[in-house]
């Protein structure tokens, strides 16, 4: 027996999944695909986490960059880092809304600008050793 605090429903329903406007809709997929979707998500959090740590690391640490291109490039991998979380668990809501629906899976939002942002944190630190 499932004991559930909404009072509309009876014992015999499944338990209600957050969030509604993903799970409310379509069929269950097979589940390997919802757990690869699940896996993807966990690689965005450990890649936030990775660039947070670069950004402290690069700050805390004494290297021999210059100041402003090293502070630049810290917030640079700490802004991508607060940014990739929230890439993270939009691009689960819509990874598996597809799924649910049984449409085209949609690309990811973030790839690009993170792509560039690490350009540009690679970027300041070559020439903040250079200078």
């Amino acid at each position: 027996m499932v004991v559930d605090t909404d009072d509309n429903r009876t014992s015999a329903d499944p338990p209600r999944r957050w969030p509604g406007r993903v799970f409310d809709r379509g069929v269950d997929p097979d589940p390997r695909f919802s757990l690869a979707n699940e896996r993807t998500f966990l690689a965005w959090i450990r890649t936030s986490l990775a660039l947070f740590a670069a950004g402290v690391a690069l700050e805390a640490l004494t290297l021999p960059i210059a100041p402003g291109l090293r502070r630049a490039a810290a917030v640079v991998l700490i802004l991508l880092g607060a940014v990739a979380p929230v890439q993270a668990f939009l691009g689960w809501l819509r990874t598996e809304a597809a799924l649910r629906l049984g449409r085209s899976l949609p690309p990811s939002m973030l790839a690009v600008p993170l792509g560039l942002g690490l350009v540009v944190a690679g970027g300041l630190i070559l020439i903040g050793l250079l200078v």
